[in-house]
């Protein structure tokens, strides 16, 4: 199967309008974390963020733009701290469509009546996103958990990242749902919007894949030797 990918060699920029809604939902994601802790988890999570801006690279960006239903997929993104001080909160925003969706790979149906409008276009697999640091992707499903979900938020939080170091993140996802989709990610270095992620020009740092996923099956057929030969999956 040839398998083909978005990289961070040539990352589509978009309408400012990311950056912004981004911001606003780190800062929701901050407030929700602050008030869903007790005692000193309760406290406001910005009194410790620094105010500033931290050098982060995409090295890599990684995901399938021909799919198939219930067919898994990982989207991976490769970052590097390229900068001189530690990132204080490494996390990624993910959206899927123009609208955001309470869910990262969720698009907003505008069919009327609806109770939810959210509808998942890929399910996210139980315990994803890891981190695939030294591990082979088939050993990704036993490892422990590499992020937590900001609550409320498309937000995944991954800790402080130090000068030099990388972070390779895998979604493993399935496709529910047929169509072409566009899925955006953006980075900062904290949860309060406090701490910006930036390029080294000082450009946010984001990026996007434009995904089509189709419902038919895949062609097989029988090769000389008797193997069954999957053509286009």
């Amino acid at each position: 199967m040839r398998e083909e990918i978005a990289t961070s060699a040539a990352l589509p920029r978009r309408r400012a309008g990311l950056a912004g809604r981004a911001g606003s939902l780190l800062t929701v994601a901050a407030l929700a974390w602050g008030g869903a802790g007790c005692g000193s988890d309760a406290e406001r999570q910005d009194v410790d963020e620094p105010e500033g801006e931290f050098q982060v690279e995409v090295v890599a960006a990684k995901f399938q733009t021909e799919q198939r239903l219930a067919q898994t997929s990982d989207l991976t993104l490769e970052i590097e701290n390229t900068g001189k001080e530690a990132v204080p909160e490494l996390a990624v925003t993910i959206n899927t469509g123009d609208e955001g969706a309470s869910g990262p790979f969720s698009v907003r149906s505008d069919q009327p009546g609806l109770a939810d409008p959210n509808r998942p276009v890929w399910i996210l697999e139980n315990g994803f996103p890891k981190l695939a640091s030294k591990l082979a992707s088939e050993d990704l499903g036993a490892a422990p958990t590499g992020g937590a979900t900001a609550v409320q938020t498309n937000t995944f939080s991954f800790g402080s990242l130090p000068p030099g170091d990388s972070r390779e993140i895998v979604w493993r996802v399935t496709p529910v749902q047929s169509g072409t989709y566009t899925v955006r990610y953006e980075l900062a270095a904290g949860l309060t919007g406090k701490a910006k992620a930036v390029t080294d020009d000082g450009s946010p740092v984001e990026g996007e894949f434009v995904v089509t996923i189709t419902d038919k099956p895949p062609r097989a057929r029988v090769d000389d030797a008797g193997n069954v030969v999957i053509q286009g999956g």
